[in-house]
């Protein structure tokens, strides 16, 4: 229950990668590529509507003998990230259905291929995180789950994971349901949003109030939202924003941490804080009113 690409590298290597994989010159990317052409953090896989998708971030795609800012997977096709630099895409797998966790304060999401259960508050993140109440992985055919008595047991839909008194449901979501699409809140009344992303600036306009001035790693945080088009998994922010960081427990206390301090930021600054918004289950996406607009300078 895993929707999952086999692709060839230019080595001649072999990877299977799964919604959230990045694709770049980072030594932690699922497929590191040690070449001056290719950008830190190239690519990315995403599910989105049904269908794995590759999507550039800070480099080049070209498919079709054209340049692409994203698309569908299918066997057979060839993907140009630099001259001479092919990924050739050997299978696709779809099932119909995916794992997915879901409690009555986080909303049921696909899992990635390994996830933490996390209390204090409860929520679930992608990867490994040392001290959580539970961790979740694939094995490729199958799930397994662990608890911190150290039990090992399988995961599959109707299992329940109990922590701290809340139960998390394990249930199968139809494949053409689980995709992830950028996110537009229906209904509402909120003040409609002009957002300048220009990577190491943001402006966030509103009329009537002076502008919003993001800098730093709140206005880069943004800006590879705005990139994404669509929600992401807070790793593979991280790894854009601190691609020179290997451990996962500081890459997400910084995370966490530039999170707060940004939405601290909007709330001073009368900007909904919804603005940026996680989901619970790992992911984080800007969520935009019907109104709203978005200008991408990056």
């Amino acid at each position: 229950m895993q929707a999952y690409a086999s692709v060839r590298a230019p080595d001649g290597s072999r990877h299977e990668l799964v919604h959230g994989d990045l694709i770049g010159r980072l030594t932690t990317a699922a497929l590191p590529l040690d070449d001056a052409r290719i950008s830190e953090a190239h690519a990315m896989i995403s599910l989105r509507e049904g269908e794995l998708r590759i999507i550039a971030l800070r480099g080049g795609l070209a498919a079709h003998g054209r340049p692409v800012a994203e698309i569908a997977l299918h066997a057979g096709l060839e993907i140009t990230l630099a001259r001479g630099v092919v990924l050739e895409v050997e299978r696709v797998h779809l099932p119909s259905f995916v794992l997915g966790l879901e409690a009555p304060a986080i909303p049921a999401r696909p899992l990635p291929p390994v996830a933490s259960v996390m209390d204090e508050p409860l929520r679930v993140v992608a990867g490994h995180v040392d001290g959580a109440a539970a961790h979740v992985w694939c094995t490729g055919a199958s799930w397994r789950v662990r608890g911190r008595d150290g039990d090992t047991a399988p995961l599959e839909p109707g299992t329940v994971i109990e922590v701290g008194g809340t139960q998390l449901h394990a249930i199968a979501i139809p494949l053409g349901t689980a995709g992830q699409t950028p996110t537009r809140a229906a209904g509402g009344v909120a003040t409609p949003l002009r957002i300048a992303a220009n990577f190491d600036t943001v402006h966030v306009h509103r009329e009537g109030a002076p502008a919003l001035v993001l800098g730093g790693v709140h206005a880069r945080l943004v800006s590879e939202l705005v990139a994404l088009g669509g929600p992401a998994p807070w790793k593979v922010l991280a790894e854009l924003l601190w691609p020179g960081e290997d451990d996962l427990e500081v890459l997400r206390s910084r995370f966490d941490v530039s999170l707060s301090r940004l939405r601290r930021k909007l709330k001073e600054a009368r900007v909904r804080t919804d603005l940026v918004h996680t989901d619970g289950a790992g992911s984080v996406e800007l969520l935009l009113y019907p109104h709203d607009h978005v200008d991408d300078r990056t």
